[in-house]
């Protein structure tokens, strides 16, 4: 765990070098950070806190900041991965004790209904939410926010986002969401890639009626346009520990519907693909049980494929949702309908990507068929703008 830890910091400090323009290391101040504009309208009330590990204000946690500042915080609900971040996709996680502050851990995912008891409603004010997003359709703490949005609308409560920065913010790809698909990793009719921050997806799913209409207000980051290169001090997740590795999640992410490995349990998540019949693979890599990824797909299996260590990070981001890995494992492993899984349907959200690919059209042709919907998005998105595009 200290090895992955320290990997991460390292590969994000060589980012954040090397990024073109505004990084967190200059002035983005995240909505945490601008207490003036959210600590008068929560003293002297109950709140609650949706958070997890990346809340940091400074140098100091969020929750740990409010105590300082004598804020009542009667309790944290924590997403998925854990308040301090170290589950594995999707597990349970049970609530507990925040053994630093005392404060109890109400976990969404203890119980099964991923919504708190009416008694836990009944025991806040106001909910305080904070969370790093990375900007893509099926990475869920924008859907654990809009649960949380309905469950506050449905007992009268207020919820204030305090935003951060979205690392891929700068362009929006990607099928738009048969609703049809709707599952945990993806709940509204929006593009793989959204460009919308979490405060930006509130506000837009509040005014599009995808959720219910909650007491709403948000708090947004200062020196921040959608353009900003902003290199995340904190791994989001145990499975996306560095910033190489966030840009090419929205192009690695699909193989999780497929038979492939796309490098959980090992050094290098989301930065290769491969599978162990893959033939004339220029990597060779081995999934192992770790922290964060404690059964991978084709755990303890030698798999052959593809290092994408070595793509240029502007290209990536150029490249968008880029289904032209997919395609090549596709084509090597020669499986037809059996390399995909159900899965696959609910990441990209549409029925004519899989078709399209066993028909052996190439990445720019499955492109060009939503780029249109792509175009119409965009201009329905600019009216829950915060940020210069």
């Amino acid at each position: 765990m200290i090895r992955t830890i320290l990997l991460s910091l390292l590969c994000m400090a060589a980012a954040a070098t090397a990024a073109p323009t505004a990084t967190a290391a200059t002035r983005v101040k995240v909505g945490a950070e601008r207490t003036d504009l959210y600590l008068p309208k929560i003293e002297g009330r109950r709140v609650a806190v949706l958070a997890n590990h990346t809340a940091m204000a400074g140098d100091r946690h969020l929750v740990d900041m409010l105590c300082d500042e004598g804020i009542d915080v009667v309790g944290i609900f924590s997403p998925e991965h854990g308040f301090r971040g170290g589950a594995d996709a999707g597990e349970h996680v049970k609530s507990s004790v925040d053994e630093k502050t005392g404060i109890p851990i109400w976990s969404l995912y203890d119980g099964g209904s991923n919504r708190p008891s009416e008694q836990k409603m009944q025991a806040f004010d106001v909910l305080l939410v904070d969370m790093q997003d990375v900007g893509l359709r099926f990475y869920t703490y924008y859907i654990t926010m809009l649960r949380m949005m309905d469950a506050c609308a449905d007992a009268g409560r207020k919820v204030i986002v305090l935003d951060r920065p979205n690392p891929n913010g700068m362009y929006v790809d990607g099928p738009i969401l048969d609703m049809k698909h709707k599952s945990g990793v993806g709940a509204l009719p929006i593009p793989v890639v959204h460009g919308l921050t979490m405060a930006e997806i509130a506000r837009m799913a509040r005014g599009e009626g995808w959720c219910k209409k909650c007491d709403l207000e948000v708090v947004p980051c200062a020196g921040y346009t959608h353009q900003t290169r902003y290199v995340l001090p904190i791994a989001p997740s145990p499975n996306l520990p560095t910033q190489h590795a966030i840009y090419l999640y929205p192009a690695v992410c699909p193989f999780e519907g497929t038979v492939c490995s796309l490098g959980r349990g090992t050094d290098h998540p989301f930065e290769c693909y491969g599978h162990p019949d893959y033939r004339d693979g220029d990597f060779t890599f081995t999934p192992r049980s770790v922290a964060g990824a404690k059964n991978p797909p084709l755990k303890d299996k030698t798999c052959h494929g593809r290092d994408l260590r070595g793509l240029d990070d502007e290209a990536v981001i150029a490249a968008g949702f880029d289904l032209s890995h997919v395609i090549d494992a596709y084509n090597n492993l020669k499986l037809g309908e059996a390399f995909f899984t159900p899965m696959f349907e609910k990441l990209v959200g549409v029925d004519y990507v899989r078709r399209m690919i066993i028909e052996g059209h190439t990445a720019d042709e499955i492109r060009a068929v939503w780029k249109e919907d792509v175009e119409r998005f965009r201009e329905l998105r600019r009216k829950y703008l915060l940020y210069e595009e």
